[in-house]
């Protein structure tokens, strides 16, 4: 007799909020309404992510808005489908706007598009999520500027083709749809939130060159 399979149970993004374990040491996303348990971020991965809120934050200095935008440690956001929240591994945000987020202060949730002014996801294993998930609902949210940092090259071919290398794609959202431009080598990043942005696409690589994985 063959037994059936059950299928796994799918979650509002409320009911994962409610279910989210408190001070977790693991990240969880949703995903079409299944919980999905995170990579941990480390070695390469978890270095480059803190050298970019480094000059992310040095350059918000330098623009005089350090009073106005801020990295936060931890956020979770909610995109249009309600069966659907992801935690970015960089998220800028507007504190003159954060006001209108009901769910900041009490849960950390981004549900509006003038909270975000850039977000950043450093490419795991689980390439398709930044490749296709997250660029489809944050453009949908209109999230001004998405970037994907895809240091060790684990995108599809489709993407940064053959042989692959490292690259990084900065997404700016016009007329409502995302054009994505291509980084790569001494490719100086070109950010439209972040103009006086002086970093090229190496740069970024060689702050993980001598990291050893974990």
């Amino acid at each position: 007799m063959t037994q059936a399979q059950t299928e796994p149970k799918l979650y509002t993004f409320d009911e994962f909020i409610e279910w989210y374990p408190e001070n977790s040491e693991v990240r969880y996303e949703l995903h079409d309404g299944v919980i999905v348990e995170m990579p941990k971020p480390r070695g390469k991965h978890s270095k480059l992510t803190g050298f970019l809120i480094l000059e992310l934050g040095i350059i918000i200095r330098k623009m005089g808005n350090r009073d106005i935008w801020f990295i936060p440690r931890e956020s979770i956001v909610k995109p249009h489908r309600d069966k659907s929240g992801y935690e970015p591994d960089i998220i800028i945000l507007n504190e003159e706007t954060i006001k209108t987020e009901t769910r900041w202060e009490t849960e950390s949730i981004i549900q509006n598009t003038t909270s975000v002014k850039l977000i950043v996801e450093v490419v795991s294993t689980n390439w398709q999520d930044d490749y296709y998930d997250k660029l489809r609902d944050y453009e949908a949210m209109g999230i001004p500027e998405y970037w994907i940092v895809d240091y060790a090259a684990l995108g599809g071919r489709d993407f940064i083709g053959y042989p692959k290398q490292p690259t990084i794609f900065v997404c700016e959202l016009i007329d409502g749809e995302y054009v994505k431009k291509m980084f790569r080598g001494n490719d100086l990043i070109k950010s439209p939130t972040f103009p006086q942005l002086n970093l090229t696409a190496q740069q970024i690589f060689d702050s993980v060159s001598q990291e050893k994985e974990i």
